[in-house]
């Protein structure tokens, strides 16, 4: 996933459902992980997060929803593993998709926010 360039303004994305569960960037960027590594430990280390923080939030994701988002296998000879479900790759899309049509639709106001802004507060 792609910082944002330094002193640009970026409007982030996060939904929050009842009973204060959030779905935002982070969760995201851990599913991307996911995917390219196959492992929920390896994503975690990617990110600098425990793998316990990984398997909580996977967890939390699998009980947001109807379907799950990520499956995964305990290790034994062949090890463990993990993989996004076809909701889960869906999921991942969808809020990608959400992202772009929303920085898409403030194009305009954050240009104008960006002009407006005071020089004091640019690091």
């Amino acid at each position: 996933m792609k910082s944002p360039a330094i002193n640009t303004l970026t409007p982030v994305l996060r939904i929050s459902f009842p009973h204060e569960d959030r779905l935002g960037r982070g969760k995201m960027e851990l599913l991307e992980r996911i995917r390219e590594t196959g492992s929920i430990s390896a994503a975690g280390r990617a990110m600098d997060m425990s793998y316990r923080r990984a398997w909580l939030l996977v967890s939390d994701m699998n009980r947001m929803f109807l379907e799950p988002v990520v499956e995964s296998q305990r290790g034994g000879q062949k090890g463990g593993g993990a993989t996004l479900t076809p909701f889960g790759d869906e999921l991942l899309a969808r809020f990608r998709k959400m992202e772009q049509v929303m920085k898409a639709t403030l194009a305009d106001d954050l240009a104008w926010l960006e002009t407006n802004r005071s020089t004091q507060n640019r690091r």
